[in-house]
């Protein structure tokens, strides 16, 4: 295929190890188990999986906090399963990106183990130490996102140490060249073993002021909890995004670019960050969270809100930046039951599915969403995640969006012969691979349908986007152009029939239907208006004209 880009034209797929496939009985995910599954990942259409951290680690924050950056912990599997692996990935044509914690380490690190021995420690500057405030207190008021004060005391040094997240996740210290060398030391091992990429975590937050000044207050009651956390009452101009992380997106560059195809995406806190970290000599990919709602309670099921997103996102990225949207990942609440759950979560899922992979951008999918898979309610006593611990009962923490793959009906749902980790959501005895593989109306067959369809439409991969509408009340309309191809999609994101307006002229009259959500022929396009069936989703192809 002409032109054929894995990272900007294919779908990339996030698997978190932990919960998709146990394959030795310890109701644990690992190695072997993805591995086992790979033909399932091919027969759906991803280009890539991208691993949630899968390095050695005293599991604090779940593998966020790594212990060593070259090895594999047992709890997965080894080296030799991951070479395993990424061999019958590439075998198969699906790319592997690894999940890189690079702005903090576990406080069980050789490293941090060596810089707390003592001030004189020659990996003392390895970490950010400071001396307390004239109170005796902490240096500055730095929040951690997970709740309380940044800084930790160490009464055998008598200074404090940083940790934007857990106390048990000190951050590195990127100032120092040696920590700066080391990084990049590790990721050119991980290139050299055939790692297609890196997703690239907090990147924003690898350099801190110099001058270590406090942040200023504000007040965000759009935020989850309304600032439960400090951290959400301050404006972060000083703990994060400062000027010199453009340096090493550069340096990161660089060294990617030294290795066919190979990709590096950033997760940024907002889309102005987004934006600035992406370009020829950037990252080639930064989240734009705002289909996500990340960190907000809830995203409106709106068609303005979305075409507002698209819009704005479109109009402010550079020329030699990319799009890049999601739905859902292992920190929020999935897509299928944010966006309004109850009798019509499936038939609102391949909306969702439709408006996501017909953008014009790389999508991301998180493990299980083909399905529908939905929030997974976890008792008190179940609960593993540290902010659901810390914050129960006003937030239940992250593991209701990290329950088991649910792949059979069989006990466990497939996933293992030994009680998982965390609870299988109870509807998986209809919702599972089995079941939808052989229903041609499921919501993973439709993905899979809709995947491919990408794959063979230069306008979906490539083309221009077009809205039809101004303000969108009931639905979307937009084209996606291409020189040798355009596309028309049309939404209904309510359970009513609707006709859409366009406020903008159709290119031509005649429109081939190549996939829909509803059932029957009829006549969608009459002149500038689109008659759509209950939470239709269609995708129409412009006829050619010889």
């Amino acid at each position: 295929m002409a032109n054929y880009l894995w990272w900007r034209d294919g779908v990339i797929y996030q698997i978190y190890p932990r919960s998709f496939k146990d394959s030795n009985g310890d109701g644990i995910g690992d190695l072997p188990g993805i591995t086992a599954k790979l033909d399932y990942l091919a027969w759906l259409g991803v280009e890539a999986v991208w691993l949630s951290p899968i390095y050695p680690s005293p599991f604090y924050d779940f593998g966020y906090d790594i212990s060593d950056y070259e090895d594999i912990d047992p709890l997965f599997g080894s080296l030799a399963d991951f070479d395993q692996l990424l061999l019958e990935a590439h075998k198969r044509k699906i790319r592997v990106v690894m999940d890189l914690v690079m702005n903090h380490t576990s406080h069980l690190h050789p490293w941090f183990i060596e810089s707390r021995a003592g001030r004189e420690s020659g990996k003392r500057d390895w970490y950010i130490w400071r001396d307390p405030a004239p109170d005796g207190g902490p240096p500055n008021n730095w929040q951690s996102v997970f709740g309380g004060s940044a800084w930790e005391y160490d009464a055998v040094s008598g200074q404090f140490y940083y940790h934007q997240f857990l106390k048990e996740q000190p951050d590195l210290n990127w100032r120092n060249p040696a920590v700066y060398q080391r990084m990049f030391q590790m990721m050119r091992f991980w290139l050299e073993r055939g790692v297609d990429g890196f997703r690239l975590d907090v990147i924003e937050a690898l350099y801190k002021d110099a001058e270590f000044r406090s942040n200023p207050t504000v007040w965000r009651p759009d935020l989850a909890g309304f600032g439960l956390r400090a951290y959400d009452r301050q404006q972060h101009l000083y703990d994060r995004n400062q000027p010199e992380i453009m340096d090493v997106l550069r340096d990161i560059r660089r060294l990617l670019d030294k290795y066919p195809e190979r990709m590096a995406v950033g997760e940024t806190s907002d889309l102005k960050s987004a934006i600035s970290y992406i370009g020829a000599d950037k990252l080639h990919l930064a989240f734009n969270f705002e289909f996500n709602a990340q960190n907000k309670n809830t995203l409106p099921w709106l068609p303005r809100y979305f075409q507002n997103v698209v819009q704005r996102y479109e109009a402010q990225l550079p020329a030699d930046g990319w799009p890049c949207y999601v739905f859902s990942n292992h920190d929020t609440p999935r897509h299928a039951s944010r966006l309004g759950g109850g009798p019509y979560a499936d038939a609102r899922a391949k909306v969702a599915a439709t408006l996501l992979l017909t953008q014009r951008g790389t999508p991301f999918l998180y493990y299980g969403e083909e399905l529908g898979m939905q929030t997974t309610p976890i008792p008190r006593n179940e609960l593993q995640d540290p902010v659901g611990l810390r914050y129960w009962p006003l937030y239940s923490g992250r593991d209701p969006s990290r329950t088991p793959m649910q792949w059979t009906s069989d006990p466990h749902a497939g996933f293992s012969t030994h009680k998982p980790w965390l609870r299988v959501n109870p509807d998986y005895g209809r919702r599972n691979v089995a079941e939808q593989t052989e229903d041609p109306l499921s919501v993973l067959s439709y993905y899979r349908r809709l995947i491919r369809l990408r794959r063979e439409a230069p306008a979906l991969r490539r083309g221009a986007i077009q809205f039809l509408q101004k303000r969108p009340v009931e639905g979307l309309a937009y084209l996606r152009v291409a020189p040798e191809q355009t596309y028309l999609i049309a939404l209904n994101f309510f359970g009513r029939e609707i006709t859409l307006k366009l406020d903008e002229a159709l290119p031509q009259p005649h429109w081939q239907l190549r996939l829909s959500t509803a059932f029957g022929e009829h006549r969608r396009v009459r002149g500038n208006t689109i008659k759509l069936a209950p939470f239709e989703a269609c995708l129409l192809e412009a006829e050619q004209e010889y």
